[in-house]
């Protein structure tokens, strides 16, 4: 489970609302769009739409990729593997499909390229420091 790219889970329900709505006839943007309003302690209404929903879970997903990235072993490698196809699905959706063109898919396919790009970094300068060769002047 740990070589799962977990945003994909945040790809995955941006999908099913996408393809949810156009199999009842519905738009996906007016659906992406549509209020939930809270009430904060200020008293002002915050209107939280379910598209902002999505790109608060996709960052809260980001942030376990991140920490995940970290991790030195086999299953890491596959992980980025998995996390970079999960970018180039999610980026030939936004190009070509009905539905995904939206601000709030773009942020998406933005944190899945974000995910490929920092768990490469990680990866690599944790296994610099793993590995603690001897500097250039000898020492």
């Amino acid at each position: 489970m740990r070589a799962f790219p977990v945003i994909l889970i945040a790809v995955a329900a941006y999908n099913a609302v996408a393809f949810g709505s156009a199999a009842m006839g519905h738009d996906a943007t007016g659906l992406l769009g549509r209020n939930f309003p809270l009430t904060v302690y200020s008293g002002d209404i915050w209107k939280i739409t379910l598209g902002d929903g999505l790109v608060a879970l996709a960052l809260l997903l980001l942030f376990v990729e991140t920490i995940k990235a970290a991790a030195t072993r086999h299953r890491a490698i596959i992980n980025h593997a998995l996390s970079l196809l999960t970018f180039i699905g999610a980026l030939a959706e936004f190009i070509t499909l009905k539905g995904f063109g939206t601000s709030t898919f773009f942020f998406l396919t933005a944190m899945c390229l974000f995910d490929v790009v920092a768990g490469y970094a990680i990866s690599i300068i944790a296994a610099r420091r793993g590995l603690s060769l001897p500097s250039a002047d000898g020492g």
